[in-house]
């Protein structure tokens, strides 16, 4: 029955309404129509208890229809809820989609300060590359005044407080690079004919003048040019000789090179403390023997130097002259006669009776270490002047002022055919020269820190250095590279000498109290020298092997001598 009623009310409402007139049809009309029907079609859209509680998808399967994702491509996924599959209009999906859109748009592309920030980091690093990229494109003058001209016409400080060269050339290509960036090239155009006409202008003097003012090299003197023609000459005969040697021991089958380096290495091995002698009141500084190794020469901080007999070490004579402390001392190679230097700026040349030949005068802050050119002719002397000098020993005059290093230069070396030089200094560089031409021909590059001992081996291709990084460098002057890093020492290394005679082995000197002999082989430890209670400032290797003196600021001086010639002794006295 109850869906009798149900039936005849949907017939009744669905027959057409009969004809009246307008101002009533209207009200009879609307009047009949009951407002209960539409709840039931609107109230689905917002009442989430009508949808059905289904687990929503996050993905829509591929096997929905195309047509069934109403999403465009542009626009954000909508959040699958209820009332959207609900709704029955297209155009309220739409509308809502829409704002929904719009909203998310508005949340998404927000741009956050930090990426704000980012974002200005990279177009000031974007900015300063095309700057220093301009810069590099321009044309700046290499010449000191041209820079300092160029500077005053665009209205800049032609120097600032500590600048060099450099980065006064620098600051002008910046500025240079600013300007065209700004769009100011008339301005720099400006200046570049102003400075243009201003080099018309000037007289071919003083373009002469200027060209002398700021020359590639130093003319030499003279005696400099003596003494590089007698070097050459006396390093191609001791080149020939060192040459023939070592062909000969390649091609003789009578020489064993590998017995005698064993040899040398078991003596060097087998170095033992003979003799232990207080040297001074203060400090030693410096060591050295003699060319025929029968004396010892020793200087300390009180910048006395003593002469020792050897192999009592017993004291000869005592050489006073410096004012301050004296920081090394050397024999000459050929003669009785032996320098010093000092912290009072000077060396000073001696002869073994204690009597002072010569002074030599000249550098602008203190010495540090010395040496003898094979020939004794000639001396090397480095200082903290950022030079080292050249003297001829008969003239006493200064030959050669050598620059060529950023920081103090402290060891000095040369090469034992006399035709080159070595420097290092405490810009942890090293350098090698050639004599006859003056020419800087190698840079080693290696140490992270300052270079304080350099030595050349006997066999003429090998150097040695040894600075603070606790390591000695082995280089190879053919190669001109580092061969072998030697991890040698706790503390900073003082001192590097190799054996004087054929290099077979390798001493260096620490401030860890120790001095150590190395292979020059494979470079491997063949012996530790302790017994030294402080830092061992100095060391010096005799001829033939047979004794290492070594110095230190414990006041000692420490002569080691091998067992062999122990026994060679014994026999003697027998």
């Amino acid at each position: 029955m109850d869906v009798d009623k149900e039936n005849s009310a949907s017939n009744s409402l669905a027959e057409p309404l009969p004809a009246v007139s307008d101002g009533q049809t209207l009200v009879s009309a609307i009047d009949p129509i009951p407002l209960q029907p539409v709840q039931p079609i609107v109230a689905p859209v917002n009442p989430p208890t009508i949808v059905p509680p289904i687990a929503p998808i996050p993905i829509v399967p591929t096997s929905i229809p195309r047509p069934l994702a109403p999403l465009p491509v542009r626009r954000p996924p909508l959040p699958q809820n209820g009332d959207v599959r609900a709704s029955d209009s297209d155009s309220d999906r739409d509308d809502l989609g829409l704002n929904r859109t719009t909203a998310g748009s508005t949340a998404e592309y927000e741009i956050s300060e930090e990426s704000r920030l980012a974002r200005e980091r990279q177009e000031k690093a974007m900015q300063e590359f095309m700057m220093k990229r301009r810069a590099a494109a321009l044309a700046v003058p290499t010449n000191d005044m041209a820079v300092r001209a160029r500077l005053r016409r665009l209205g800049e400080p032609i120097t600032l407080f500590g600048e060099r060269e450099m980065e006064r050339r620098d600051r002008l290509r910046m500025l240079m690079a600013k300007l065209d960036a700004e769009g100011q090239l008339e301005r720099l155009m400006k200046a570049h004919e102003e400075e243009e006409a201003a080099a018309s202008a000037a007289p071919t003097e003083a373009a002469d003048e200027e060209m002398i003012q700021y020359p590639f090299y130093t003319e030499g003197s003279e005696a400099l040019l003596k003494a590089r023609v007698e070097i050459a000459k006396y390093s191609i005969v001791r080149a020939a000789l060192r040459l023939q040697r070592a062909r000969r021991k390649r091609d003789d089958p009578d020489e064993d090179l590998e017995a005698e380096i064993d040899w040398a290495l078991k003596q060097a091995g087998s170095l033992v403390l003979d003799c232990s002698e207080i040297g001074d009141d203060r400090p030693l500084s410096g060591s050295s023997f003699s060319h025929d190794g029968k004396m010892l020469a020793t200087c300390a901080l009180s910048g006395v130097t003593k002469i020792w007999s050897m192999p009592q070490v017993k004291k000869v004579s005592t050489l006073k002259g410096h004012t301050e402390r004296a920081t090394d001392v050397v024999f000459s190679p050929t003669h009785n006669y032996l320098a010093t230097a000092s912290a009072d700026r000077t060396a000073k040349l001696w002869n073994i009776e204690g009597s002072l030949l010569k002074t030599f005068e000249g550098h602008l802050d203190r010495l540090a270490r010395i040496a003898f050119h094979p020939s004794g002719k000639y001396l090397g002397t480095t200082s903290f002047d950022k030079t080292w000098r050249l003297w001829d020993i008969d003239t006493g005059v200064e030959l050669l002022l050598q620059e060529g290093h950023s920081r103090s230069i402290y060891g000095l070396s040369f090469h034992h055919d006399g035709s080159l030089a070595a420097s290092c200094g405490l810009d942890a560089l090293a350098r090698v020269w050639d004599l006859r031409s003056g020419r800087s021909i190698l840079a080693l590059e290696g140490h992270v820190k300052p270079v304080l001992g350099i030595s050349f081996s006997p066999n003429g291709y090998h150097l040695a250095t040894g600075g603070e990084d606790n390591t000695c460098r082995i280089w190879d002057l053919r190669k001109r590279k580092s061969l072998y890093v030697i991890p040698a020492h706790s503390n900073l290394i003082s001192q590097v000498k190799f054996e004087p005679q054929e290099g077979y082995f390798l001493v260096t000197a620490s401030y860890d109290m120790t001095a150590k002999v190395w292979s020059s082989r494979d470079f491997k430890p063949v012996k530790t020298l302790s017994g030294h209670e402080a830092k061992v400032s100095s060391l010096d290797v005799v001829g033939d092997g047979q004794y290492v003196a070594t110095v230190s600021h414990d006041r000692t001086i420490k002569l080691w001598s091998s067992t062999n010639n122990e026994k060679e002794k014994a026999m003697d006295i027998d």
